[in-house]
Parts: structure tokens; C-alpha cells; sequence
């Protein structure tokens, strides 16, 4: 090795490539399963544009600007592993706003960080180290630090060439509505400077053509002369049950011959059953679910609903039910402050909250009060409503079953085999049993209030609570076993929907897709409300037999579920993959899907955005 060669790979443009290049093929294993050359093509122009740009412009402290353009870029490269290892999409600066919740959900954090993650973090603290420790590295720094003019002037050269190249894997890559393939394309660098840039040119559709019958006739919908159903339920107490973080997967499953959610497997057996029913929410999780059930809208495109559309005159169910003469309330045991809740139902129209104020701190499991709390004390409450005469719809929002699913041991209920010891599934098979037998107890208190057969419930789960991307092997091992094949997408998406009127609606398991979406149709057709002047993106799901499911996060945008496969796009529609609802293996070919679904899909998305962006401001 000659000395000139010497000397350049101890520059710091050298040295702080080389750490940098560990750094983006680490991002581009776990996030895209790329390695070769593709990660060095695709993110070591914005590495060198800004290196570049140090070398031509900085004549001190120079070893300070590499280290705080390692320090940025890194902490971009973290949040975009530890991002997609929940959600499975590539992280933006819209999740600052997100940001005041992650010590609530630290525990989530938590169970999400791989160790190996955090030598991401090692070159920063190494030098950090030698600068304030080691004399001959300070020197080495000062050297480092003269460049002459003509050095200078080759490193602008540099740094103007490679924003070209960003710039040419930019611009042909915009198209891509995966973001995932967009992502790798450009760059995970390029990518978040362009989302920045773009942030305020998103596509829409005028808010005027959005209405009732033009949402009908893009999903194919033709209303039934005479619905079944109609008025079914009408007159009665309506409860909603918002199970936390429960896939329909737990529902019929034994381990061992023992079941996990008997009260569950009952409840299915005595109402209406939808077993092919799918989230629909975004980055708000639990709160979108609250959101999207309650409006028939679809989430933003980035960021929460309750703090995009919060500031809302929202049309809902609530303000539907209220103008029926019905008392709307919710039942949450966490702060109402969490994921701005109090505005979020404000804009819903509900009549009010109870939140940890009312449930105290008794029986604390994760971060409010068991759910054994909520069902017990909110059962008291609706039997007070009830005595008064009062008509009421309440929407009960379950917790104890939360990610990460670390269930205090005085709630085990089931014991389950060695196997499962110290993993993820054992854990979460434990919380959603304890969801279950609790969920019970409220059953029981209903039907000895009387309240059981005066009313309509909707039981239901908000999201996922095992993101296929943050399971180790031996997680997919345990599901594969106990489902007799792989764990996919589709078991993912897929919660519980169940729909009880006793004495007013036959037990039946229906075949109709559904969605989130499509709770309010439904309820409101079964509740005799009608819905002529209200534009709804679900479907009443009793008056169905097609459907079409947008699916925004989780998922690549472009996503969707039809009534025989889910489908999700590669760098364009026709690379797409289809997973089979029923099953199997992935296939490349779309025999299944249409562009022409994709296309609808995507336009549903944008009315919905464009819809409730134009709605007026609530007082």
C-alpha cells in the first residue's frame, strides 16, 4: 500500500464512509433483505454529498461535522429498523409527532430492540471517547481538518456530482406508491429528504364530487330495496367491545386441547360471526380503530386521526345515535390525554369519557387499571343509565392485552408447555386468554342486569398484536405449529368481528369480507339509523357479497384485500404479490386482482383524505 493511499484512507471522508456503509447495509438487511451492491448504490450518494460538502466548506472542527452527520443519519437509520420491525413501513418525520408517546409504550420499545441494533450507536460513542480522552487522536482530528484550497474545490466538484445522482434516483422513482420499493430505490436518505419536500403535494380528488353515491358506485355497490336486517336491533342499548391488539387467529385455537378464548368461541356460537374481517388502521393504532369505526372514514395518510382530523366536525355514529335520542359515552382506563383522546371523542361527538380519573388506580396492569376494572365498573355505570331509562350507545376500549404482552403473573389463567416459555407467542397467547376471561366477567353482568337481551354488542379487535416482521424464528416456528402452516399477512390483518342481538338476530357465520369500515353500515342498518345523507366508505355488511379494503399502514400503499386474496404491490402493480385468503403459498401472478381494483383501492384512499381534509372545523 503506497503512503498517499495510506494517508487518504485515514481521512475522516474515508474512515466515515466506511462506517457509514456498515450502517445502511445493516438499515437494508433488515428492512429490505438487500445486500450486494444495491445498498452501497442506493445510499452512498447522499452519504458522499454531504461528506462532500463538509471537505468544501468547513475549515475547523471538521472531525465535529462528520461525527454530527454520522449522529443524523444513524438516528434516521434506527428509527427506520425499529419503525418497520412494528409497522413493516418505512418511518417519516410525521412520527415526530408521535414522539410523547414512547414513554407510555416503552415497554413496546423495548421488546422491539434487537441488541444488535444498538452497535449502530458504536463508532459515535468510540469517537466521542477518543476526543476527550485520547491527546494524539485530538491531534490527528486538527490535521485532519487542513484542506487546501484546490482539496477543497475537488470535494464541492464531489458533492455537486452526487446530487445529481441523488437527484436521477429521485426523480424516475416518484411514481412508486410502495414505499418500501420507493425506499430502497432512492435511497433511505433521498427518500426522507424528498418525503420532507413533498410533504404538502399529496394527490387529491374534489372534496365536492366526493359524496354517498359516488363512493357506492366505485366500490360496486348497489343498496338493497329492502335490507336485510333493517331495523333489527332498533330500540336497544348498542356497547361496542374493542379487544386490544386481537387476531382472529386466537378464536377455536387450543394448545394442548386446552382452549385460549372459550368465552370468545361461545359468544361466536350465539351471534353473527365474520371470520374474514381486517384492520383498517394507521399510526394511531387503537385510537384509528376508535376513529374508523365510528366515522366509516379511513385513516390520514400519515400521522394519527385523532390528531389530524381531531379538530374535525367528523359525521359519526355517535352524533347519528344522539339525534335518536341516545346517551353516548367511552370507556378507556388510560389517561384520555394518551394519543389525544379527549379531542378525538370531542369530534366524534360523544357525550362523555371515562378515563382513569373514573377507573383510579386500581389493578394496575401495563398503564391503567385491569380490564377486569373496566368491564366490573363500567358494567355498574350502564346499569345506572339503565334504571334511569336512559337509551345509551357505549364503546368499551380493552387494554390488558397490549404490546408487549408482558402480563403481570397474578393474571395467568392458562398454563401453557414448556415450549412457550419466555417467548412472544407464549406471552401474547396469555394476555388475550386473561382478554377473554375477563371479557366474560362483563358478559356475566350484563345478562344479570338484564341488559344482555336489551341490547345490540359488537365485539371486535382494533389491530394486530404480532407484527410478522418483529418475530424471531422460533415465534414462527411456535405459530406454524399451532395454525399447521406459516404464519402470514393475511393471519396478521385478520381480527374477530362479532355482532349479538339475543333473540333478535339468528346465530350464523357469514362469508362477506369486511372491514373496519364497515362496522357503522352495518350497526346503523341493524339500529333502523339511516345513513342517505352520510358518506360512509365501509358497506353494510349484512346486505353484501363483495367488497374492497384499502389497506394504508402495515402494508405498502397500493395494498389491498378483495374477496379472494390480499394484495401487495412491488414497484409497480403488475410485480405485485397476492397472498390467498384461504391460505398458501404467495404467488407473483395477479389471476386474482385487477388494476383496475388497485386503481379503485387508491382513489377510495384519496376521496376519503380529500373528504374529511375539506370537512369544517368543529366549534
Amino acid at each position: 500500500m503506497t503512503a498517499r493511499l495510506r494517508y487518504a484512507l485515514s481521512r475522516p471522508f474515508a474512515v466515515f464512509t466506511l462506517l457509514m456503509a456498515a450502517k445502511f447495509y445493516m438499515t437494508s438487511a433488515v428492512v429490505f433483505g438487500s445486500a450486494g451492491f444495491n445498498p452501497l448504490l442506493s445510499s452512498l450518494p447522499s452519504v458522499w454529498l454531504a461528506f462532500g460538502l463538509i471537505e468544501a466548506v468547513a475549515s475547523k472542527r471538521k472531525l465535529a461535522a462528520y461525527w454530527t452527520v454520522d449522529l443524523i443519519f444513524t438516528c434516521v437509520y434506527f428509527a427506520v429498523i425499529m419503525y418497520y420491525k412494528y409497522f413493516g413501513i418505512i418511518v417519516t418525520y410525521h412520527a415526530l409527532a408521535q414522539v410523547g408517546q414512547v414513554t407510555e409504550v416503552k415497554g413496546s420499545v423495548f421488546q422491539l430492540l434487537y441488541p444488535y441494533f444498538l452497535l449502530i450507536f458504536v463508532d459515535l460513542l468510540a469517537i466521542a471517547g477518543l476526543w476527550l480522552w485520547n491527546k494524539r487522536f485530538r491531534r490527528w482530528a486538527a490535521e485532519a481538518g487542513r484542506t487546501g484550497i484546490g482539496h477543497r474545490a475537488s470535494f464541492g466538484v464531489l458533492a455537486a456530482g452526487m446530487l445529481a445522482v441523488s437527484l436521477a434516483q429521485v426523480l424516475p422513482n416518484r411514481g412508486i406508491v410502495n414505499e418500501l420499493k420507493q425506499a430502497e430505490r432512492m435511497g433511505v436518505i433521498n427518500y426522507e429528504v424528498y418525503t420532507f419536500l413533498t410533504s404538502g403535494t399529496k394527490e387529491t380528488v374534489d372534496p365536492d364530487t366526493v359524496t354517498r353515491e359516488a363512493v357506492l358506485r366505485l366500490k360496486g355497490i348497489r343498496p338493497a330495496a329492502d335490507p336485510v336486517g333493517r331495523g333489527a336491533a332498533e330500540g336497544r342499548n348498542i356497547i361496542f367491545v374493542q379487544l386490544e391488539a386481537f387476531q382472529n387467529i386466537m378464536l377455536d385455537l387450543r394448545v394442548d386441547g386446552r382452549e385460549v378464548t372459550p368465552v370468545l368461541n361461545r359468544l361466536k356460537r350465539e351471534g353473527l360471526y365474520f371470520p374474514r374481517f381486517y384492520q383498517q388502521v394507521g399510526a394511531g393504532n387503537t385510537s384509528d380503530a376508535e376513529y374508523t369505526v365510528n366515522t366509516s372514514l379511513f385513516t390520514p395518510q400519515a400521522g394519527a386521526a385523532s390528531a389530524v382530523y381531531a379538530g374535525k366536525a367528523l359525521p359519526s355514529l355517535p352524533k347519528l345515535l344522539e339525534a335518536k335520542g341516545y346517551e353516548t359515552m367511552t370507556f378507556h382506563t388510560n389517561d384520555v390525554n394518551f394519543w389525544n383522546r379527549d379531542q378525538l371523542y370531542r369530534a366524534l361527538g360523544f357525550n362523555r369519557y371515562y378515563d382513569s380519573a373514573f377507573f383510579k388506580d386500581e389493578d394496575l396492569v401495563y398503564f391503567g387499571a385491569s380490564d377486569e376494572v373496566l368491564y366490573r365498573k363500567t358494567a355498574e355505570e350502564l346499569a345506572r343509565f339503565d334504571a334511569q331509562g336512559t337509551r345509551f350507545y357505549a364503546t368499551l376500549v380493552s387494554m390488558s392485552g397490549h404490546h408487549p404482552f408482558n402480563l403481570p403473573p397474578r393474571k395467568n389463567k392458562m398454563r401453557l408447555p414448556e415450549r412457550f416459555k419466555d417467548t412472544f407467542v407464549g406471552d401474547y397467547i396469555r394476555s388475550q386468554n386473561y382478554a377473554d376471561f375477563a371479557l366474560g366477567q362483563f358478559v356475566d353482568r350484563l345478562k344479570a342486569s338484564g341488559l344482555w337481551e336489551r341490547s345490540l354488542i359488537v365485539i371486535y379487535g382494533d389491530h394486530m398484536g404480532m407484527p410478522i416482521y418483529s418475530l424471531t424464528k422460533e415465534d414462527k416456528k411456535l405459530l406454524e405449529g399451532l395454525l399447521g402452516r406459516p404464519y402470514d399477512y393475511t393471519d396478521m390483518l385478520n381480527i374477530p368481528l362479532i355482532v349479538l342481538a339475543p333473540g333478535a338476530l339468528e346465530p350464523q357465520v357469514l362469508p362477506q369480507l369486511g372491514g373496519q369500515s364497515d362496522i357503522m353500515p352495518t350497526v346503523a342498518n341493524l339500529a333502523g339509523v339511516p345513513l342517505d345523507d352520510t358518506v360512509t366508505f365501509g358497506q353494510d355488511l349484512l346486505n353484501a357479497s363483495s367488497n374492497l379494503l384499502p389497506i394504508r399502514y402495515y402494508l405498502p400503499s397500493g395494498s389491498f384485500i378483495n374477496d379472494r386474496v390480499l394484495y401487495v404491490p412491488g414497484s409497480r402493480y403488475e410485480d405485485g404479490q397476492v397472498y390467498p385468503l384461504s391460505g398458501g403459498q404467495p404467488a407473483t401472478l395477479q389471476r386474482d386482482t385487477t388494476r383496475q381494483q388497485f386503481e379503485r383501492a387508491l382513489e377510495l384512499l384519496r376521496m376519503s383524505n380529500s373528504y374529511t381534509d375539506n370537512l369544517p372545523d368543529r366549534e
